[in-house]
């Protein structure tokens, strides 16, 4: 993730200790309040402010952090380096305007990045005030370079259309060297054409990148819009089934398919606001991909600003700001329209920032109303399945999956027969996994995952070991950097008495997956079987630091306790001495 988990409670302290620098000070932002303004201090000291503003933004209170900072700058008398901090904090808690208060300038001692954002978002924010001429000037002009020249060339065109310059508008943007923009580029070519009534080259450009391979589906999608507002359904459909088929998890491909199938009305080709708020998106997720949060919250917000009715803007400033300002990001999710495709999405993330703050039943109540409400939704459904299992649920979760599994027909999907083994597992229903791992394995031979599941449940009830063992191999090699998979080798060779080999692959998995107790565990049994018992006892301590389940804990603490190791019987008493 871009930012830690949510931090300690230390944290919040320190919050308050940094504000008391200023005293009297204002109290500090809480979660609830991210954005509130401080109250007045006339008495507060720069570097207090300062220090309280950090503190803000490391929580993630943006809003707040700003204000600080910008507090800070005026008790200083304008410091550049603290107007360029409130400066980020306003961009990245979505205040534009107030950013732009505080936007560093040329002639001081802002860095060059700096100054080049401040002059991107002066572009965005011309465009909004409908100067689009003021704003193609920015965006083409040399104020704006690395790394923001690429996105400001991705909205120029936009701008050249709202200021009716139709020759820069259907220019092809020059993006050397920047593979994803120059894609961008060339697919808003397209849309930029057909608006602009040059269909034939509109269809010549989407057949190229077609051509050039559309693992994701943007392509597609696009091309089938432009069929659709065409009257060309069936090519449309046609175009679709096979985008479809390719990740059948997509929601907005599966919306369009229906769409198209539907004859519906096809998606309208926005405005150049819109246009350009679009063209910001795959940077931006790219940059979120990239882990690099700050950056892409910047052009998010920039997106926005174009477009605030941006579904995929939204849901991308959720997932960045979700794990250090938990309250925002829920606001995010939130204006995700019932209406839109992602709507299922954004609720079921809004579920999750729940479950992970420990509050499950708001964050059952979210996914029942979810699936209550889009009973044809699997991805609503598989989303309820998850938070039941997640809160030891495994009967209902096994429930909801056997309702989606009866109406899937022969195309049910392998992951639905996968989940459901899993519950089966937890509620210790063996005949029921197998079930399920056969017909999964049927629609899916080859799948790592899968294959790793069925070879380590053999495994580790000692079941058709040699077979086990050829599986979980076929597994590894198609995924060598997978701890979990790597631990099942690992394990396989352990059943089979071949302990040397047993450490060294365990020894792998637990490089790959150091935090996963098992793995630890599995190694700790390896080392003791070839007398390095003073190891062993490390790895089955280190277990149980990682805070295994119950059954695991107590076999940990037995093999501690006892001088036979792993042949300790299971229940045994365990002497005070052995928890560490």
């Amino acid at each position: 993730m871009p930012w830690r988990m949510f931090k300690p409670l230390a944290a919040t302290a320190l919050l308050a200790l940094l504000a008391a620098c200023a005293t009297p000070a204002p109290a500090p932002p809480t979660v609830a309040a991210a954005n509130a303004t401080p109250a007045p201090d006339a008495d507060a000291s720069a570097y207090g402010l300062f220090l309280a503003g950090t503190a803000a933004r490391d929580e993630g209170h943006l809003g707040a952090a700003a204000t600080y900072y910008g507090r800070a700058a005026t008790a200083e008398g304008d410091p550049g380096y603290l107007k360029t901090d409130a400066f980020h904090a306003a961009l990245e808690s979505g205040d534009v305007a107030g950013a732009l208060a505080v936007a560093p300038q040329a002639g001081g001692d802002a860095a060059p990045a700096d100054l080049r954002l401040a002059a991107l978002t002066r572009g965005v924010a011309a465009m909004v005030a409908g100067d689009d001429r003021g704003a193609y000037a920015i965006f083409t002009g040399a104020d704006i370079g690395f790394p923001y020249r690429s996105v400001a060339l991705l909205i120029a065109p936009y701008a050249a259309l709202g200021a009716g310059d139709t020759a820069h508008a259907l220019a092809r943007p020059a993006l050397a060297g920047d593979a994803v923009g120059q894609f961008v580029g060339d697919l808003d070519l397209a849309l930029l054409q057909e608006r602009l009534g040059h269909a034939q080259d509109a269809e010549a450009g989407y057949k190229t990148l077609m051509a050039q391979g559309d693992a994701a589906g943007v392509v597609s999608e696009s091309y089938a819009a432009f069929l659709e507002r065409r009257g060309r359904w069936k090519d449309a459909v046609a175009l679709l089934t096979d985008a479809a088929a390719r990740d059948p998890d997509d929601p907005d491909m599966a919306a369009a398919l229906s769409r198209a199938q539907k004859h519906a009305r096809p998606p309208s080709l926005g405005t150049p606001r819109q246009g350009a708020a679009e063209a910001l998106i795959i940077p931006a997720a790219g940059l979120v991909a990239q882990k690099q949060g700050d950056s892409a919250l910047d052009v998010l917000r920039l997106a926005l600003a174009l477009d605030p009715g941006n579904d995929e803007a939204w849901l991308l400033v959720g997932d960045v700001l979700a794990p250090a300002d938990v309250d925002a990001a829920r606001t995010a999710y939130a204006h995700v329209a019932a209406s839109s495709p992602n709507y299922v999405g954004a609720q079921t993330k809004l579920a999750w920032t729940y479950e992970t703050s420990g509050d499950h039943a708001a964050a059952l109540k979210i996914a029942r109303l979810l699936a209550a409400s889009n009973p044809d939704s699997h991805e609503a459904g598989v989303a309820l399945a998850d938070l039941l299992r997640d809160d030891s649920q495994y009967s209902e979760s096994a429930t909801v999956l056997t309702g989606l599994i009866g109406t899937g027909g022969p195309a049910t999907d392998w992951r639905l027969y996968f989940i459901r083994a899993s519950d089966f597992d937890d509620s210790d229903q063996p005949d029921k996994v197998q079930a399920d791992l056969t017909a999964a394995l049927k629609l899916a031979p080859d799948e790592p995952e899968l294959l790793n599941f069925q070879a380590y449940f053999w495994i580790d009830r000692g079941e058709n070991l040699k077979e086990a063992l050829a599986m979980v191999q076929r597994a590894a090699d198609a995924e060598p950097d997978s701890g979990a998979i790597t631990d099942s080798l690992g394990w396989a060779y352990y059943k089979l008495g071949d302990y040397k080999t047993a450490v060294e692959k365990l020894s792998q998995a637990v490089l790959l997956a150091p935090s996963i107790p098992e793995v630890n565990d599995h190694l700790g049994d390896a080392y003791w079987r070839v007398g390095r018992k003073t190891e062993a006892t490390f790895e089955w301590r280190r277990a149980l630091s990682l805070g295994p389940d119950d059954k695991l804990k107590a076999r940990d603490e037995e093999k501690l306790a006892s001088p036979l190791g792993p042949d300790a019987p299971a229940g045994s008493p365990v002497a005070p001495t052995a928890t560490p």
